[in-house]
């Protein structure tokens, strides 16, 4: 299987230059990718109370459009984060998109971030199921739940054998996030996928270095803190081979995590 992660310099409250370039690029890679993931609030930036006024539905413009993407190249799309209004509330929500150009899961992002009182612009998700993206068994989380082992775990233990993470993650914290995506990986014997932004927010640089991690914790592709596209080919057979040596999901005491 061949990614492309789309490691985007977003603009603070530049909704259609955002959505227009990230579009661009998405198209560029989808002709020789199987498939595309994209970073967090990737159209709008961080600014809580500007993109919770603009948050698109569904059947919104941005998603429309990586849809017929998806359908005219055949390249699923894990399609970052967008700010999105459904069940009468806003959440913070990871979109997937078929091959086929079809949405087989939504995922709101779970554990809001206390520290910038995202709980008082969106609502906690509570999709804590694995899904199936064109045959393969994946889970989605977004930033801040990177921190909490527990749903990485509970998504293993459905199957997944590929995580994403999409995240607007700071470089003030870079060192961190470059340790829970590889112990992510590898205490669940699995690939994570994880998309970081370039570019600041309020003069606070983004940490980039979106990367893949094998089920082994070894780091495949790594970007800098610039704009970048990064491809690289995973080898989806490598978990059972992993996991036929060494498989600590077989032995986990799975009443400490209900």
């Amino acid at each position: 299987m061949k990614i492309a992660l789309i490691q985007l310099a977003v603009k603070e409250k530049s909704l259609e230059y955002n959505r227009a370039h990230g579009l661009e690029l998405v198209r560029e890679a989808a002709k020789e990718h199987d498939l595309i993931v994209l970073p967090e609030v990737w159209t709008t930036g961080y600014s809580l109370g500007w993109i919770t006024r603009i948050a698109e539905n569904i059947d919104g413009p941005t998603i429309t459009a990586l849809q017929e993407i998806s359908r005219v190249n055949s390249c699923s799309i894990l399609a970052g984060s967008l700010a999105m209004r459904h069940d009468g509330k806003i959440y913070n929500t990871s979109v997937a998109i078929n091959k086929a150009g079809e949405i087989v899961n939504l995922y709101d992002k779970v554990h809001l971030f206390g520290m910038f009182n995202e709980e008082k612009f969106f609502a906690p998700g509570s999709n804590f199921n694995v899904f199936d993206l064109d045959g393969i068994t994946c889970g989605s989380t977004i930033c801040y739940d990177l921190r909490f082992p527990e749903l990485y775990r509970h998504l293993a233990l459905a199957g997944a054998k590929i995580i994403f993470c999409p995240a607007e993650w700071p470089s003030a914290r870079g060192d961190i996030w470059d340790l829970l995506n590889k112990a992510r990986a590898a205490e669940n014997h699995l690939y994570m996928v994880t998309v970081n932004c370039a570019g600041t927010f309020k003069d606070a640089p983004f940490y980039g270095h979106s990367k893949v991690v094998d089920p082994m914790g070894k780091v495949l592709i790594e970007g800098s803190d610039q704009e970048e596209v990064l491809s690289v080919e995973i080898d989806l057979t490598y978990i059972d081979k992993v996991r036929n040596r060494l498989n600590a999901l077989n032995d986990v005491r799975k009443e400490l995590i209900q």
